[in-house]
């Protein structure tokens, strides 16, 4: 199963906005939000909220790719979330994440028994490239037990 699956799978707000999940590596993650009427704030393009999520997606996507192996002694948690909307969004819109430190740096971090925190970054861009969102979900890694 791939990281977008997964997450289509185990997270119903993915779902329930038919986020499509682009590209997922380590590096980065590219998901998007079809443009879809239910969805649609009051001047007609893609709800704040929605963005959100989808851009929170995004980040949860190169939180998976990157640290994914380390699933099997830390949770995975989004500690905050900030996001600036920058232009007006119409249609389909995609959010591009970004770690914002070396995923062997939060690793390290881990291994010496600390719980790790790093950014993402995201930018949300509608179909002709504009950047209409930027949003920044800083991640921890709780370790289990």
């Amino acid at each position: 199963m791939s990281i977008g699956e997964m997450l289509a799978a185990t997270v119903p707000m993915a779902r329930t906005l038919n986020l499509e999940f682009l590209e997922t590596s380590p590096e980065r993650a590219v998901v998007s939000l079809p443009d879809q009427g239910e969805y649609h704030n009051h001047v007609g393009g893609p709800h704040a909220g929605a963005m959100f999520t989808l851009g929170e997606s995004a980040s949860g996507a190169i939180v998976l790719a990157a640290f994914g192996e380390q699933l099997s002694r830390a949770v995975p948690l989004a500690v905050s979330a900030e996001i600036s909307y920058k232009k007006l969004a119409m249609g389909a819109v995609t959010a591009t994440a970004t770690l914002g430190r070396p995923a062997a740096e939060v690793v390290a971090q881990l291994d010496a028994g600390e719980r790790p925190e790093f950014p993402v970054t995201i930018a949300i861009q509608r179909a002709d490239g504009a950047v209409t969102g930027e949003m920044t979900v800083v991640w921890t890694l709780r370790p289990n037990g």
